[in-house]
């Protein structure tokens, strides 16, 4: 299917082909019929992709604290290939569609919506410029049989304006100013309008203007030289306005202040754009004026709860969601009281998109942007809805035991590290899997896999592909692990192994006896967690000295964690597993692969309970002890600063020290033949560590990691996680 991509770091938008996306749970699978421009949010992209590296920190100056942060943790290059990555990524377009209902996907418990959606059903949502997009249940709204799909592609836009006004509470017969009339603008006027409303529209733009006036505003041309402030002076009574709603999109500060002056004595100012925010003190002093910002559509909007698993907010508690503001903006159309027809602009075909993206971007006069799609008709090989595409044309040759790759999963840490270091590795690269559809095209475009797809069956189905590396969300690790090896595949998973016992009991159950390589003994197919930091060089220094020592060691691992918000899905037992179980199992593997003996038992306690925290287990002291006398202190702390190298781990045994800082540099405290170890870049083990899972595959041997150890930290790990909670 065709889907508009833009590239933050350059600024191009093109029309690229990618496998089409599967109904995820408490989602709803579209065929698009139409899509909306939005010509504010989307330009503003544009140009910030078209900016040089310089103008980009200027526009984000919060962000270039966080990089200057992590090259202090862990240096330049480090910090450089994981920044140029994350601008590499491709950014989906849009959010105003309206098509038709294709797939109806699995209703979680607790969620709404169980029979409320039917195949067939025309609905407004937020997904993407895309033939096919799968949008959540509740960000998605039935569209009235006398609404037309060119009108519903503007409920998203009309659902923003409606939160705005929302937060302002304008009752009847007050005074409120509209700054910038763009769609979200106009759109504002018209439903200010039908609240009974008198309306002072501001903008540069003649055209807009006159819509306004024909929208029952009055109007204050800035390009014509027009003091705002004056005419709503006027406007206003000489009583000032009773809120100002502000929409426009500019770095410039001058609407905030100008709104500020506007007001009457505790007026509301509602920033529903995007604008410099350099506030007076004065402005709203004397006033006491309130200033508030609105979030999008509504309630519910970046609450996961909400948005992924489905669950609504009792409507007695919380009147307008996200899902209600769209059902209100389309009963506005349904009756007349709202009319979009006249912002409509311009019109192309999906094919022809680039074309409109030329247009934000030029001088010629833009309002409502249109994107038609073609019905499955009109394209009849789509009717299937190709969730695989095919990305070279010949296949390439490989020899008999190459190592054949399947990869799920294609974020972040995926595409910066775990593909390009396979790729490295000698690894072919056969096909690349991810639920959306779009980062697997660019993975596969970027690296050179032969295919991408949406449907992970097709790599458990496909013979040529021998080995399957997993970085997905960590719930869905477990299970397909045991689909892969039961395929006879060979498995890397990226950590941790599984979430609960019962979990690791499942994938144990595939290595029972008689499922052994009788001229190796040992199970097959190989399976490999990335445990990466056991590969690291100088952990492998740090592995040879301690073996020269007959003494228990004493291991202290220092983490300093970083802040992760509770909403994350990391932070999720049932989906992330918590950070603990999460990123706490690499540290307890490193102990256990430097003790060089099982864990016997382990102690662990976390911060107590304070005002306001709602998280303790990433402020946590977990002490391992090992069958051979030793210990280790895993101190893992969530309440550091960035500053801070992250990891720092120390050995004590038999009068001499080993000091590994952030795996760059190592030292030595009383050992006759090593002093220090210093890297030219930090160097966890990730591309060592998938070479050891190459090489296994490719030449047989034993596996990389033990499997009992495999499972040791895996149990331990969860059981850690337990106690703390």
């Amino acid at each position: 299917m065709k889907q508009i991509l833009q590239s933050l770091k350059t600024g191009e938008t093109k029309v690229t082909e990618v496998a089409c996306p599967s109904a995820a749970p408490n989602q709803l699978l579209i065929r698009t019929k139409q899509s909306l421009v939005s010509s504010g949010t989307e330009r503003m992209l544009m140009e910030f992709g078209k900016a040089g590296w310089i103008q980009k920190a200027r526009q984000q100056p919060d962000k270039v604290r966080m990089v200057l942060d992590k090259v202090k943790t862990d240096g330049l290059l480090p910090t450089l290939n994981a920044l140029l990555n994350k601008l590499d990524q491709p950014l989906p377009l849009g959010y105003c569609n309206v098509g038709v209902v294709m797939e109806v996907g699995a209703v979680g418990q607790g969620a709404v919506g169980n029979g409320q959606w039917t195949v067939g059903d025309r609905v407004a949502s937020n997904g993407k410029h895309a033939e096919v997009v799968s949008a959540p249940i509740n960000l998605c709204a039935k569209v009235p049989d006398n609404v037309s799909d060119e009108e519903a592609a503007f409920t998203v836009i009309g659902a923003i304006a409606l939160e705005g006004l929302r937060l302002a509470q304008p009752t009847l017969g007050e005074c409120v100013a509209v700054t910038g009339l763009g769609l979200v603008g106009l759109v504002a006027v018209q439903l200010l309008r039908a609240q009974g409303c008198r309306v002072l529209g501001i903008d540069f733009d003649s055209h807009r203007l006159a819509l306004a006036k024909q929208f029952g505003a009055e109007v204050v041309n800035l390009s014509s030289g027009e003091d705002p402030i004056a005419v709503s002076r006027v406007f206003s009574r000489n009583r000032g306005v009773d809120a100002v709603l502000i929409t426009a999109s500019t770095t410039s500060s001058e609407p905030v202040h100008h709104a500020a002056l506007m007001c009457r004595k505790r007026g509301r100012l509602v920033l529903v754009g995007v604008t410099g925010l350099e506030l007076s003190r004065a402005d709203f002093y004397e006033k006491e004026l309130s200033f508030q910002v609105s979030c999008s559509y509504g309630p519910g909007r970046y609450d996961p709860n909400y948005e992924e698993k489905g669950f609504d907010y009792p409507i007695g508690f919380v009147r307008w969601t996200e899902h209600r503001n769209f059902e209100a903006v389309l009963d506005m159309m349904a009756d007349g009281r709202l009319n979009v027809r006249p912002l409509i602009s311009h019109r192309f075909k999906i094919e022809d998109a680039e074309q409109a993206y030329e247009l934000l971007s030029s001088q010629t006069s833009s309002l409502g942007i249109i994107l038609d799609y073609p019905t499955s008709e009109e394209r009849p090989e789509e009717k299937a809805l190709r969730r695989t595409v095919r990305l070279n044309v010949v296949e390439l040759v490989t020899s008999a035991g190459k190592a054949t790759l399947g990869f799920i999963g294609a974020g972040n840490y995926a595409t910066g590290v775990l593909i390009p270091a396979f790729k490295k590795a000698g690894a072919r690269l056969k096909t690349v899997a991810s639920s959306g559809g779009v980062t697997s095209a660019h993975a596969g475009r970027k690296f050179g896999f032969e295919a991408c797809t949406t449907e992970t069956d097709k790599i458990f189905a496909d013979a040529a592909i021998n080995s399957v590396a997993i970085a997905t969300r960590h719930n869905s690790h477990a299970d397909l692990v045991c689909r892969a090896l039961r395929a006879g595949k060979h498995v890397f998973v990226e950590k941790p192994l599984g979430l609960a016992m019962a979990e690791l009991d499942k994938i144990q159950a595939v290595y029972e006896p008689g499922f052994l390589n009788s001229s190796t003994g040992r199970p097959l197919p190989i399976l490999m967690v990335g445990f990466n930091r056991r590969f690291s060089p100088q952990v492998h220094r740090m592995k040879s000295l301690l073996e020269s020592t007959r003494e228990p060691k004493v291991f202290v691992m220092t983490v300093n964690a970083g802040v992760v918000p509770p909403e994350h899905w990391t932070q999720d037992p049932s989906v992330g597993g918590g950070r603990i179980v999460g990123e706490v199992c690499h540290f307890i593997d490193l102990l256990r692969h430097l003790a060089g003996s099982s864990i016997v038992s382990f102690d662990a306690v976390s911060m107590g309970k304070a005002p306001g925290l709602s998280l303790t287990e990433d402020k946590s002291t977990i002490v391992l002890r090992f069958k051979d006398g030793s210990i280790g202190t895993i101190h893992y702390l969530a309440n550091g600063h960035k500053s801070f190298p992250k990891e720092r781990l120390e050995a004590f045994s038999g009068g001499r020290i080993l000091q590994l800082n952030n795996y760059h540099s190592l030292r030595g405290f009383g050992w006759t033949k090593f002093g220090k170890m210093n890297l030219w870049r930090q160097d966890k083990g990730q591309q060592a560590c998938t070479t050891a899972f190459v090489r296994a595959v490719e030449q047989g041997g034993p596996m990389p990691i033990p499997l009992e150890e495999l499972f040791e930290v895996s149990r331990v790990t969860i059981e850690v996680a337990e106690a703390l909670r």
